[in-house]
């Protein structure tokens, strides 16, 4: 499986180093570009379609997890490439897929891609398994994978999706949720005609549930199940246009 990547390290010499090594070693690997810091790489993740990120974590103007919370929705893999071990805890609430440490083994770089191969193939096996049918007359309803088969549940029974990762939780009106292999972004887009509103970047809301806006910055949301959800600022206007 052929994997697009790109490498952020604010030192040249390290990243010819792991370029090297991935050409060589590593030949599934593509790397589409290289970035000295967070801008760079921001400006590289939001044009490229990518698997992975090798990612340092102490740069100029900003860290690696600094990067990460500016990207938002983050749908590759992180593999950390650094010399201090101290950042081994906080990688993994970031969700790294692996942990690499300077200067890099060869067979802990393989061990690596090997292991984002592994995570990316499952992915695509899922890829076309969540479906929104509308080519047959079925309106208003969209389908999650179940190992089974798949589940057929009504758009109006979604009351929210929330961001977890590359994953999506959806809780029901029903009081059941459901953890689907698809990011937040995937839903935004599949329920963009059916009034489901992008409040936060961890939330999608279902507008027709929306019983009580809270005034604020960017203020707050109640819906018809209690849950208060709050809104961005930058999403406070889309949000309101809906009740205009």
């Amino acid at each position: 499986m052929k994997l697009n990547a790109i490498i952020v390290e604010d030192e040249e010499t390290s990243r010819e180093i792991l370029k090297n090594y991935l050409k060589k070693y590593c030949p599934n690997v593509s790397v589409l570009g290289e970035a000295a810091n967070v801008d760079e790489a921001l400006i590289l993740i939001r044009n490229n379609d990518l698997d992975v990120v090798f990612l340092d974590v102490e740069m100029p103007y900003g860290n690696a997890f600094d990067l990460l919370d500016k990207v938002g929705d983050i749908n590759f893999e992180t593999v950390f490439v650094t010399a201090y071990n101290h950042y081994a805890m906080d990688a993994l609430n970031a969700h790294a897929s692996y942990y690499l440490m300077k200067p890099i083994s060869i067979d802990e770089l393989i061990k690596a891609v090997d292991y984002v191969t592994e995570i990316k193939t499952k992915e695509d096996v899922l890829q076309n398994q969540v479906l929104i049918p509308k080519t047959k007359g079925v309106d208003g309803k969209i389908t999650i994978p179940q190992l089974d088969g798949f589940e057929v549940i009504n758009m109006s029974d979604i009351l929210y999706c929330k961001a977890d990762d590359n994953y999506t939780e959806i809780y029901l009106n029903t009081n059941k949720k459901k953890l689907v292999s698809k990011t937040l972004k995937y839903f935004e887009e599949a329920l963009n005609n059916a009034s489901f509103a992008r409040v936060h970047k961890s939330y999608l809301v279902n507008v027709n549930e929306v019983v009580k806006y809270v005034k604020g910055k960017g203020g707050s949301v109640v819906l018809s199940n209690g849950k208060e959800i709050m809104v961005s600022a930058s999403k406070k206007s889309d949000l309101l246009s809906y009740f205009k």
